[in-house]
């Protein structure tokens, strides 16, 4: 302990505050941009680079967010028995870092893409480097995570307890800073196009600016080195109460038989070799452990925002007047809500609560968030069922689709067997869904947003059609174009047949397919806006995005009154040396949660995604009331008040030994005595 201080008290203070936290505060905000904004962007990554569905993406999603939850039990074994927190830090940051490269590199999609068309050629190159990056991430972002704050916490002697908790608030400022900028700007640099060979979405930019921002913390964690207090690794209280716990099972299955009387409690029976202070502290952690047996329910739920509501909204529109919203970047109401609604609550919610005289204890509270995060997938089923009506009808498996285009200058009666007989008109197209026929057409609706276009050549004369970001190229007379992709936003086409050329402009909405038609009538000049007929073969998204706001106020106004008040309950119940005991089992709650995602989506197998919504809304309903029956009969405990006795006890059966002892002291010397005046007496005899 005084070598703590001496070290602690030897290093700067800037406004009374040592400087290495400085390093440390710093560190945590990029370390939390890195993270955030990998995985902002990571579901769409998977379904539109790598080309996996949306139950795939959505798996393997989950499955990183799990690890991500699972790994930090490692990393606080490694800290606290073998490293110390200061080279656990190191050692799995550059894990991190080589992890983010990773990503980064398996993005571009040019390594593969031999016939320069805009797709890799070897997709296993590209998902081998991208699983091994995320492993990586993974190990070194939650083997870091119950370091940081504590590493940052050891900093402070004893007389700064005032700036040790303003450090803890800025911590997790930090956090959510973190995350609210890099949910920003990432799903803006995976919207720029980019590429050697051929431009398409930068999601290689998307990860290589977290990864940049990894190395920044990395370094900037070092440069503080020499002013850190390092604790020395003292041996971890998780593998004490594992061991505890072990031996206890073990010597009850062992003194299973009739014979043994039974004990009060099963821990009673590691009483044999462990300390009954430290069984008692394990009964109290436990107590707390059966309440988290509902709560990875919870996270099943609030960790979907990040895959299901992301894929959700790409099929919406973004236009916020003339602000643009990308699907990936409405995650940013999460942490602006968090930010907003914890002091509300705390200052204005739970007083007024209080005032009109209801205990809202921490475990009604967090009864209260499941039941918000449950509301907040009916919003999302509730926004589901009104996009799947703006959805096109695709044939089903025992149809094929036909276009009719009518490329002349008067009216054509077509007859179909076994359909009505159809008039188009001149320069019009029609969609019908027939049994007999094939065509090589657009099956579902366009990703990420992004529009599907063609040209239709109805004239005698070829016709080059070029805008500034796609070439269309020459189109035969009577022939079209293939489908080219289209951002949103005004785009200007130039069409070029010989000396003569036109100019084209059309203003894109999000997620629709268009044809564009050029008569046989068609006259190249200024008036040739006009000319050109346009046909809607998908409409483009109407829903608007804004009405994902409700579902993430409920999901986020669930995440304060069920994870904040949750650390809380997980704090004050726990013995004062296994705070992080139960931190670790909080995490492991959170990553219980991620694997349950693919358990229930695997099993349903629903055919729409608004059942899916409520199938979980109404499963965290269910746990919600399991969890409040369990609430009920549960009994708040000081875990301090608890110690004290045993350490009463421990000082009371010390003061009897000391008795003892100095009566048996007492009893030697008296025997002594008597047996020299016994001689005396004999002697003189």
């Amino acid at each position: 302990t005084h070598k703590k201080k001496k070290s602690i008290t030897s290093s700067k203070d800037v406004c009374g505050y040592p400087l290495s936290i400085f390093f440390i505060v710093v560190n945590e905000f990029c370390e939390r941009f890195s993270y955030y904004g990998m995985r902002a962007v990571l579901v769409l990554y998977f379904k539109h680079f790598l080309q996996w569905d949306d139950d795939l993406a959505t798996s393997i999603y989950h499955t990183f967010v799990a690890l991500c939850y699972l790994t930090p039990i490692l990393g606080a074994i490694v800290a606290d028995s073998w490293l110390g927190k200061f080279k656990t830090i190191v050692y799995l940051s550059i894990v991190y870092t080589i992890g983010q490269v990773a990503m980064a590199v398996s993005a571009v999609h040019d390594i593969t893409d031999s016939n320069r068309d805009g797709t890799p050629d070897n997709m296993t190159f590209h998902v081998a480097l991208s699983m091994v990056g995320l492993f990586l991430i993974a190990l070194g972002t939650g083997g870091i995570k119950p370091c940081v704050a504590a590493f940052g916490g050891d900093q402070f002697s004893e007389h700064q307890d005032k700036q040790r908790r303003t450090f803890f608030s800025v911590f997790y400022l930090c956090i959510n800073g973190g995350s609210l900028l890099s949910t920003i700007i990432t799903p803006i640099l995976r919207g720029q196009e980019c590429g050697i060979y051929s431009q398409q979405k930068c999601y290689s930019l998307a990860f290589g600016v977290p990864a940049a921002l990894m190395v920044v913390a990395l370094v900037v964690f070092i440069v503080g080195s020499g002013m850190y207090y390092k604790a020395e690794p003292e041996g971890n209280i998780m593998l004490d109460v594992c061991k505890c716990i072990g031996f206890a099972i073990n010597n009850r299955y062992r003194h299973r038989s009739n014979q043994y009387p039974r004990r009060q409690h099963w821990m009673d029976w590691a009483e044999e070799k462990y300390d009954k202070l430290l069984i008692a502290q394990i009964k109290m952690v436990l107590k707390v452990l059966f309440l988290y047996i509902p709560l990875p329910m919870f996270w099943t739920l609030f960790d979907q925002k990040g895959s299901r509501w992301t894929l959700q909204a790409t099929t919406m529109n973004g236009y916020f007047g003339k602000l643009v919203i990308q699907p990936d970047q409405m995650q940013i109401f999460n942490p602006i809500l968090i930010l907003t609604l914890v002091p509300i609550m705390d200052s204005v919610i739970y007083p007024l609560i209080k005032k009109c005289g209801f205990n809202f204890t921490p475990l009604k509270r967090m009864t209260v968030g499941m039941f918000l995060a449950a509301m907040a997938f009916v919003c999302a089923a509730l926004v589901q069922v009104e996009i799947d009506k703006t959805l096109p009808v695709f044939p089903s498996a025992s149809q094929s689709q036909l276009k009719l285009l009518n490329m002349g200058s008067s009216a054509v009666t077509v007859n179909l067997p076994g359909n009505e007989s159809l008039t188009l008109n001149a320069a019009q197209v029609c969609l019908c869904n027939v049994i007999f026929s094939q065509t090589q057409d657009l099956t579902c609706k366009p990703g990420q947003g992004n529009n599907e276009i063609r040209f239709v050549n109805g004239m005698n004369m070829p016709v080059n059609v070029t805008t500034s970001a796609v070439d269309l190229g020459l189109i035969e007379p009577f022939y079209y174009s293939t489908y080219s992709t289209i951002k949103n936003g005004e785009t200007k086409f130039s069409l070029l047949s010989g000396s003569q050329s036109c100019e084209y402009i059309k203003d894109f909405g999000f997620g629709g397919s268009y044809t564009f038609f050029i008569p046989s009538t068609f006259v190249f000049g200024p008036d040739c806006q006009d000319s050109i007929t346009v046909v809607e073969d998908i409409e483009p998204n109407s829903v608007h995005m804004a009405l994902q706001i409700p579902q993430y106020f409920f999901i986020t106004a669930g995440e304060v009154m069920f994870s904040v008040t949750g650390l809380e309950f997980s704090y004050s119940q726990a013995p004062s040396n296994m705070k992080a005991v139960l931190q670790a089992g909080w995490l492991f709650t959170v990553a219980i949660g991620n694997f349950i995602v693919l358990i229930v989506a695997e099993i349903a197998k629903l055919p729409n995604k608004w059942a899916e919504y409520v199938l979980f809304a109404s499963l965290l309903v269910l746990v919600c009331i399991i969890f409040s029956t369990m609430a009920y009969f549960y009994t708040y405990i000081d875990p301090s008040e608890i110690e004290d006795q045993f350490s009463k006890k421990v000082d009371e059966d010390e003061d009897d030994k000391d008795k003892r002892e100095k009566a048996e002291i007492k009893m030697v010397r008296r025997d002594s005595a008597e047996s020299y005046d016994d001689s005396y007496k004999q002697s003189n005899m």
